[in-house]
């Protein structure tokens, strides 16, 4: 028997005259969306400045689809650019919303899939905004390599957190704080391989896996498992792993009905 797939909740409209609910402030830094508008043109472009997510989109599509079913589920990508990993989510069936507040990223985005076929739902609102508009509405919230960008990630666990169904999944990708992370993602790839647009990471806003898992506690998320992305130079790709010294992945499931095995 086919799994039933909840639908999120129908928010009721307010009156008129009611007071409307206090919209958060939007958790960016305009400084983060300036950068992402300028490089938005050349986000498919798989040698563009935009290359090294390219190398990457496989393995955190490996790791998400690996760890739960993506058929039919909703699907919800946060800080989802020009949409490489929102497509290739639609690819594997499922039912996919992307949200950005770069209005270039997601113009590229639309097009890109317009012209793939791909029915995805972008959005320019906050991961805050949406929590208050739809809590609840996702069985999978995925938040890839945003983490590091915003000025308060806590709060952004939070409302990733509130978006999620009880029982549904949750994954995150970041960069640990080490010495090593720094000499591989800011001082090596982006001021001596040119990998990446200097000035795409600030060492300071480098996550370390036990803060992000005391935000998960905090925000009632079970954290189910912790990978690590490494790259390989040669191959131009990342792959799965345990060491988790630069890049890593992590799993969580909201406290709730527990969500079945594989579901």
């Amino acid at each position: 028997m086919a799994e039933r797939v909840e639908q999120p909740p129908t928010e009721a409209r307010p009156e008129a005259g009611e007071a409307q609910p206090p919209v958060p402030a939007p958790n960016t830094d305009p400084r983060e969306v300036a950068r992402f508008d300028a490089l938005a043109q050349r986000w498919w472009d798989p040698e563009g400045p935009m290359r090294a997510l390219h190398w990457i989109n496989p393995a955190r599509l490996d790791y998400v689809a690996s760890r739960c079913s993506l058929e039919g589920r909703r699907v919800l990508d946060v800080g989802c650019g020009g949409g490489l990993l929102a497509e290739a989510l639609a690819e594997h069936g499922a039912q996919v919303t992307g949200i950005d507040l770069s209005g270039g990223a997601l113009a590229v985005a639309r097009l890109h899939a317009a012209e793939r076929g791909l029915a995805i739902d972008y959005r320019q609102v906050s991961a805050e905004a949406l929590a208050e508009e739809a809590p609840e509405a996702f069985d999978v919230v995925i938040c890839m390599e945003l983490l590091e960008h915003v000025p308060d990630p806590a709060a952004l666990v939070q409302a990733c957190a509130r978006l999620a169904r009880p029982g549904g999944h949750l994954f995150f990708s970041t960069l640990n704080r080490t010495l090593r992370a720094y000499l591989t993602a800011i001082l090596g790839a982006e001021y001596l391989l040119g990998l990446l647009p200097r000035g795409t990471h600030d060492y300071g806003r480098f996550i370390r896996p036990s803060e992000l898992a005391r935000w998960l506690r905090a925000a009632g998320l079970e954290l189910v498992d912790l990978r690590g992305l490494v790259f390989d130079p040669l191959a131009r790709r990342f792959r799965l792993g345990r060491d988790v010294a630069v890049n890593y992945l992590v799993h969580a499931i909201k406290e709730g009905h527990p969500a079945a095995e594989g579901s």
